[in-house]
């Protein structure tokens, strides 16, 4: 298997990206191969200064950055050399023309909207997808909740919403071993008539998509409450409920770890694993990145803040998803949907 990680993207990079490369070779086969886009000379210098010399790892030299503040389309057209770009290209169907490489997956910390358009138009999308989609899986007390999207379509039509959902389907059942999964779509309430356009012509579009189990409307609350395993919405939506529930998972637990210290410094003492626990289940360093799935490969956005176990965690994340043959199944999943929906609408028009 040949990994590639974007070196220049994020908040601590090149470094820490760096850092958690070297980590990954850990994890690695003999036989596989970690690809390193950025800057070669200054990427050579840190791994001879760390002592850090395998053959696994291979540099792919690029002389551009994207910056985090950056217009994603723009950058992506002018930039050619820039390390997401490359990136992109090496994990297309056909791999990267220059440096002759292909990759099973890649990943970038970098400027999300970026990784989005250089994606989409060097990986290319899958057959039937409209729209990619960033699938994040929530951790929560009553199982995995996928949430789509969560950045990377922040303008969505109701048929991109009406994939995302199909996507997140695929994956609780592909890889959550989900039987049934129930799909929500995030509202303002519960009742037929609330939301927006969008959202009420994508409940329309749901109500009638056969296969699924979807349980209509829902609100953020229910985003841990166990009443859905997939939940969807825009783009905007998505990425804001996200970042929430980091920050609320974070503080909460921080906070009641103060409180029992306050309290009972020695029971802080015997309660301490568990808070470590607790915390690791719902730090976002933990779980990597998340796939920007409708695209033709695995690419994987991590968040701008990643760390050197964040971008571990992320190619662990990848060997993941390329065995788990998610792509051909999410192909499949939307024709086979889309082809019955079809027939419905010919037989009641014929009626």
């Amino acid at each position: 298997m040949r990994l590639a990680v974007d070196v220049m993207g994020g908040d601590h990079a090149p470094d820490a990206i760096l850092k958690g490369c070297v980590q990954a070779i850990q994890d690695m086969a003999p036989d596989e191969q970690l690809i390193l886009i950025g800057d070669e000379p200054y990427m050579k210098d840190w791994l001879a200064e760390a002592g850090v010399k395998d053959p696994r790892l291979v540099i792919v030299h690029t002389t551009e950055v994207i910056g985090m503040d950056e217009s994603p389309v723009e950058a992506t057209r002018s930039k050619r050399n820039s390390s997401i770009v490359r990136m992109a290209e090496l994990g297309s169907p056909d791999g990267d023309s220059v440096s002759k490489i292909k990759c099973d997956a890649v990943v970038s910390a970098g400027n999300t909207g970026a990784c989005v358009a250089a994606a989409t138009r060097f990986m290319r999308r899958l057959p039937g997808v409209h729209r990619p989609g960033i699938v994040v899986t929530i951790p929560t007390f009553h199982g995995p909740v996928e949430l789509c999207d969560a950045g990377a379509n922040p303008e969505p039509r109701p048929t991109h919403l009406h994939q995302y959902a199909l996507m997140g389907d695929t994956v609780a059942r592909q890889l959550n071993k989900k039987t049934d999964p129930r799909i929500g779509l995030i509202n303002i309430g519960s009742e037929e008539g609330k939301g927006t356009d969008l959202i009420r012509a994508t409940h329309e579009l749901l109500k009638k998509t056969p296969g699924i189990n979807y349980v209509g409307y829902v609100e953020g609350r229910d985003l841990f409450s166990g009443i859905c395993d997939v939940v969807v919405t825009d783009g905007l939506v998505g990425n804001t409920l996200l970042k929430m529930a980091e920050g609320m998972a974070s503080n909460l637990i921080k906070g009641i770890c103060q409180e029992v210290i306050d309290a009972d410094p020695d029971l802080m003492l015997r309660l301490e694993p568990i808070f470590k626990n607790m915390f690791e289940k719902n730090d976002y360093h933990e779980h990597g990145g998340a796939p920007l799935l409708g695209v033709a490969g695995i690419c994987l956005i991590a968040h701008g803040s990643s760390e050197a176990k964040s971008i571990r965690a992320a190619l662990k994340q990848c060997r993941k998803f390329v065995k788990s043959g998610i792509n051909d199944a999410i192909v499949a999943r939307i024709a086979e949907v889309e082809k019955q929906m079809a027939a419905d609408l010919a037989a009641t028009t014929a009626n």
